[in-house]
């Protein structure tokens, strides 16, 4: 039956994948990749013998109309992201839009996303949040980063470790070095690790240590407008 699924898979350890996701892998007609390398040794590690197509940030807009072609032919689809959910600052909008306009049934399954344990083992307020996902790397990224120095939420973002330090010193700037922070990397991975204090220290941190792996950043809100929680430093 013609539907597009959207497949979390694990953003570590593999056995946080579901049941119900194996099963849609399994029986689907076709499975979308973000890095057919990646999904393939997931889908290997399970014994799923599937054939792949390609779905990345650089050929979605080009891929997309063929898909829909698929979905409208009758066949059903599967698109998986290299790790976590769809959609979630990984290819999938797109898809599911024109899907959406052509009247094909999407069906979302739950399951993993990097910013919710790293948001709750921040300890800061998770009640309200904002989720960032990256900041634009060069034009736009200190205007976005200004516009958000007076939210109350708690923020949070995505970030590569070759760009935390500097991440971490414009958010302190334009936050100021004070507001409370937390770093979680490798999350779900044997090297897991979450660092809670200040943009300043945490910053520190790194400068002294090498960084190294995903890493999801959260940061609280502007104590002017709202109340955050100061968090102490546990290197």
């Amino acid at each position: 039956m013609s539907k597009l699924y959207i497949v979390p898979t694990p953003i570590g350890n593999l056995q946080d994948i579901t049941e119900r996701a194996l099963e849609v892998l399994r029986t689907v007609d076709i499975v979308l990749a973000e890095d057919t390398r990646v999904t393939g040794n997931l889908l290997k590690h399970y014994g799923i013998d599937k054939k792949l197509f390609a779905h990345h940030q650089n050929n979605e807009h080009n891929s997309v109309a063929g898909v829909i072609e698929m979905l409208t032919g009758g066949k059903s689809v599967a698109l998986a992201s290299d790790a976590g959910t769809p959609g979630i600052s990984d290819p999938g909008f797109l898809l599911v839009r024109e899907s959406v306009r052509n009247n094909i049934d999407v069906e979302v399954l739950p399951g993993a996303t990097a910013f919710v344990p790293a948001l709750i083992l921040s300890g800061l307020p998770c009640d309200r949040f904002v989720f960032e996902g990256f900041l634009p790397v060069k034009k736009g990224r200190m205007t976005r980063i200004n516009d958000l120095s007076d939210e109350k939420r708690t923020l949070i973002f995505y970030e590569s470790p070759h760009r935390i330090i500097k991440t971490l010193e414009q958010l302190a700037d334009s936050f100021g070095q004070d507001r409370p922070a937390s770093l979680t990397r490798e999350i779900s991975k044997l090297h897991e690790e979450t660092i809670r204090g200040t943009l300043f220290s945490i910053a520190e941190h790194f400068r002294q240590n090498d960084p190294r792996g995903e890493m999801v950043l959260v940061v609280g809100g502007n104590p002017a407008t709202g109340s955050v929680s100061r968090l102490s430093s546990t290197p």
